[in-house]
Order: structure tokens, then sequence, then C-alpha cells
């Protein structure tokens, strides 16, 4: 999962940083509303948090610019003005959710999950493949109910496979969904990833199949 921070208060946007990519997120920052509005225009994200008072220019008009493109992407908004007419506004633009500073980082990544699980149309944090399951909330996965112990990076690989089990994936989307700007991340630490993660599920009766030249599949073994 791929999230781009938009806020200009240093101290604030670190510490989500810190809350959220120690959930296995891979998180993108930007300081000004014109920054946002570029990388929204250039790059696919699963969820945008976005605070309106950024200078040059609002968060309102970046989350206008945005629906105008026809993104689709969850938005929460973060603002210290918690006025009803700020919430409507927002809401009416295409705004998913809504947060006034100050908050909980809990209560913040509680929303996180549940935004991205409404982005990919589903209302459970479990996302399961046969014996394979995905706890979205807890960032656990099993194998038969029995916990996979994975790194962080083996884990979003996972969650992105599972998103779209029996399809195809490619090594530029796993590039895409799982690295941060300046993250040297090549097509052969994509396989060195996929490896990992393969030999932690061999055992239970599905597999990452490898389309050569084209990415990789997980799939569940014919019986």
């Amino acid at each position: 999962m791929r999230i781009l921070i938009a806020e200009d208060d240093q101290v604030l946007a670190d510490g989500l940083l810190r809350s959220l990519r120690g959930s296995g997120y891979a998180v993108d920052r930007v300081e000004t509303g014109s920054e946002a509005d570029a990388a929204l225009a250039a790059h696919e994200f699963d969820l945008v948090i976005l605070d309106l008072g950024l200078p040059k220019m609002h968060g309102l008009d970046v989350l206008r610019r945005l629906r105008g493109r026809g993104a689709a992407v969850p938005v929460l908004i973060l603002t210290a003005a918690d006025s009803v007419e700020q919430r409507v506004k927002g809401l009416d633009l295409g705004a998913d959710d809504y947060m006034a500073k100050p908050f909980s980082l809990q209560e913040l990544e509680a929303r996180v999950r549940a935004l991205t699980r409404r982005g990919l149309g589903s209302a459970s944090s479990l996302i399961k493949h046969g014996p394979l399951s995905f706890d979205a909330a807890g960032r656990v996965a099993y194998m038969n109910d029995q916990m996979i112990d994975l790194s962080a990076r083996e884990i979003g690989l996972l969650e992105v496979l599972l998103q779209r089990a029996g399809r195809l994936v490619s090594k530029d989307q796993l590039v895409a969904r799982l690295c941060e700007w300046g993250d040297e991340v090549s097509n052969n630490a994509i396989e060195v990833y996929v490896h990992r993660l393969r030999k932690k599920i061999e055992h239970g009766p599905v597999r990452i199949a490898t389309v050569r030249g084209l990415g990789y599949c997980l799939e569940k073994i014919p019986s």
C-alpha cells in the first residue's frame, strides 16, 4: 500500500511517517499544495492524507483538481479548522473522511485501514485466498491459521498479490506499490523479495507463479 502525505508541519509529518512506515506502508510526503498536485498527477497512490492549510495551493484546490482528473483514490483530510462549513466543503468536493488536529495516531491508523479497505471495495480487514489470509488491521499473515513470520517488505508484497489474486502483477506494478521516492529498488530486488516470500508459503496449497518476462500471479495449486 502506498500513501501520500501532504503536510507542511514537519513535526506532525515526521510522526505520521514513522507511524505508517512502522505499519508496513510505503509513504511519500510533500510539503506544499503544488507539490501534492504534481505528485497526484504523476503517480498512483492507495490513499492521500491531505492537510487543508498547505502553502502554494490550498488543500481544497488540490482535492478539486484531483477529482477533476477522475481519480478515485481515497482522501483523508486533516485540518486545524474543525468547522462544519469546512467539513461540508471538503466532503462535497470528494473527500472520504475528515480529522481535526490534534488527533490520535491510533485513530488515524484505524481510519487509514478503513479507507484503504473501502478503496478496494471490501468491508473486512481480512483478505483470503484459500488457506492463505492477511489481516490488514494487524498487518499479519496466516497459512492454515498459523502465523507466517514476514518482513515489512514481504508483508507489503503479499498484500499486493492477495488483492490481485489470480491476476498478473508486473514487476513495475510491484515497484509502484511497494517503494517510496528515492528507494533504490530494481527488478532484481523484486525477484529476491518474491523468492523469500515464496519459500515461506510454499508448504501450503497456494503458490506465486512466475510468468516469465511479465510478472507474478498468486494462485491456488490444483488438488
